[in-house]
C-alpha cells in the first residue's frame, strides 16, 4: 500500500490586480506521504502560504488539482473542504493566535469543542497533549502568562489534539530566537512520528530545512528538490 496522502497534480494559482494577472504557482506537482517532515523554503512572497493554503482547502487553485487519499479537494464542496479542514488538517501559524481571555488548557481544547465533544473528554485530552508538549504544569496559565515558546507549543497542541493526518506549519518559529525554534521544531517532528501525521512546513529556517526528510524550494513559481547540503538536485517542471 502505497504511503502518498496527499497528491498535488500541475497545481496552479494566479490571481488579478487590476488589469495584470499574477502568476503565483505555476505547474506544480509533487507528493506528500505518511510520517513525512517536508519542508517548503523561498523567498518572501513566492507562494509558500498561498500552497499551504491551497493544501489546506483554505483556497482553490485557479488550475490543477489537489488529491487527498484519491479525493479531489477541487470537486469538494464548501462543506465538504470544511470537514477536511476540520477533521484532516492541523494548521501551525506564526502568529499563534491563542485566546487571551482562555487559558492554554481551553485554547488546545477549542478544536474539540467545535467537534461538539463534550467537556469533561475535550479536558483530558488536551490536558494529555499538552503535557506531551511539556507544559503540563503551565496548563492553568493564559496566553499573556506564557512565554513566546510556550505559546507556540500551545498551538502545537491544538493543532495536533485532533488527531490530524496532515499538520500544516507556516513559519512556525518565525517569532522566536534560534534555540527555541529548534526546540520547538523537534517538538513537531517528535509529535509527528508519534502521531503517524505529515508535516508540511514553510520556513525561511535553512538550518530546519536540512533536517527534514524532503526539502522542496520554491522558486518563479516552481518547486526544486533540494538535498540536505541545500544544493538543487531536480527541478519539478513540467
Amino acid at each position: 500500500m502505497s504511503d502518498n496522502i496527499l497528491s498535488v497534480q500541475n497545481l496552479a494559482r494566479s490571481f488579478s490586480s487590476g488589469l495584470t494577472r499574477l502568476q503565483v504557482l505555476r505547474e506544480i506537482t509533487f507528493d506528500v506521504n505518511k510520517r513525512e517532515i517536508l519542508v517548503l523554503t523561498g523567498a518572501s512572497g513566492v507562494g509558500k502560504s498561498t500552497l499551504l493554503h491551497l493544501l489546506g482547502g483554505l483556497d482553490r487553485p485557479t488550475s490543477g488539482d489537489i488529491m487527498y487519499q484519491g479525493k479531489s479537494l477541487t470537486k469538494m464542496s464548501a462543506a465538504e473542504l470544511e470537514v477536511y479542514r476540520n477533521t484532516e488538517i492541523g494548521f501551525i501559524f506564526q502568529f499563534h493566535h491563542l485566546l487571551p481571555e482562555f487559558t492554554a488548557l481551553e485554547n488546545v481544547s477549542m478544536p474539540l469543542m467545535i467537534r461538539r465533544k463534550n467537556w469533561k473528554h475535550a479536558e483530558l485530552k488536551s490536558a494529555d497533549m499538552l503535557e506531551k508538549v511539556g507544559l503540563k504544569e503551565r496548563m492553568w496559565h493564559k496566553p499573556g502568562e506564557l512565554s513566546g515558546g510556550e505559546q507556540q507549543r500551545v498551538a502545537v497542541a491544538r493543532a495536533m489534539v485532533t488527531e490530524p493526518s496532515i499538520i500544516l506549519a507556516d513559519e512556525p518559529t518565525g517569532n522566536l530566537d534560534e534555540d527555541t525554534s529548534q526546540m520547538v521544531f523537534d517538538l513537531m517532528c517528535r509529535l509527528n512520528q508519534a502521531s503517524g501525521a505529515a508535516l508540511v512546513v514553510a520556513t525561511h529556517n535553512l538550518n530546519l530545512a536540512k533536517s527534514a526528510h524532503r526539502w522542496l524550494r520554491l522558486t518563479e513559481g516552481r518547486v526544486e528538490v533540494v538535498q540536505s547540503n541545500g544544493v538543487v538536485t531536480t527541478s519539478l517542471r513540467e
